[in-house]
């Protein structure tokens, strides 16, 4: 395996990713919340079908299952699926998982789904136009006409003004022990970045690492919006932090006929 690609880290963080979040229970109904309400204003409702086609250990999917929405999930990492399929089976929620490239979701059963998302960043994750453009008609080919897209990136506008070389570190206090994460980013040139994941957590037997490496490249607002407009996507708009309810900028795309 090759521990560096999005598919060998986040198999290898499959089993501690959780420790990213202060509180992950908080998280995924804070989340799910946020991410219900957006797609509600879409006319997508509790009972709807929802792709999570970047779902990682659940974290959305997990949430909107339990608020009412009929979740399908989807990711590239057979860990990070494996993680969420018994996290959904220890909250007696069923949510179908597959393990599935967001380029090429045939893997995925059914198509005429009612909203998909790709949340956490993960559309950055694709190294180039072109896999934008390939996972963005993969995606529209998975909605019904009408359908709802809802994405969340990094705000790489303001990223790309100042590249950062770090990120963090946040403190975080568990049971009465402490843990550290942080990420250290290595720009490979002005929109390629290789980011090096460490979380560093104080145990009964001590102080354990956790050091993991893949690679992200900036994805600029006008840069995604141009794509979903080339992929039947419109009426593509951006919410920040105060309308949406989630930390990074949120777009939001409607399926054409």
């Amino acid at each position: 395996m090759d521990h560096t690609s999005v598919s060998g880290f986040y198999d290898d963080f499959a089993g501690d990713y959780h420790l990213l979040f202060h509180d992950w229970e908080v998280s995924i109904m804070r989340q799910a919340s946020a991410i219900g309400s957006i797609l509600e204003g879409e006319g997508v409702e509790a009972g709807a079908t929802v792709l999570d086609c970047a779902c990682g250990i659940g974290t959305q999917a997990l949430g909107l299952a339990k608020i009412g929405f009929r979740v399908t999930g989807a990711d590239l990492s057979a860990g990070a699926v494996q993680r969420a399929r018994s996290e959904a089976a220890a909250r007696t929620l069923d949510i179908p998982f597959y393990v599935a490239d967001m380029r090429n979701l045939d893997d995925v059963p059914g198509a005429g789904f009612d909203a998909v998302i790709s949340m956490d960043n993960a559309l950055p994750h694709l190294l180039s136009e072109a896999d934008l453009t390939q996972a963005a008609r993969q995606i529209r080919a998975k909605l019904r006409a009408g359908g709802t897209f809802l994405a969340n990136i990094r705000d790489y506008d303001a990223v790309l003004a100042k590249p950062p070389v770090v990120q963090g570190p946040s403190f975080i206090s568990d049971e009465g022990k402490r843990r550290i994460v942080f990420q250290v980013w290595d720009w490979q040139d002005e929109r390629q970045y290789v980011f090096h994941m460490y979380v560093t957590r104080e145990t009964s037997a001590g102080w354990t690492n956790f050091h993991g490496a893949s690679v992200y490249r900036a994805v600029r607002r006008e840069e995604l919006t141009r794509i979903l407009e080339s992929c039947g996507f419109t009426n593509i708009r951006w919410r920040f932090a105060a309308e949406s309810g989630l930390v990074l900028p949120v777009v939001i795309a409607t399926a054409m006929g």
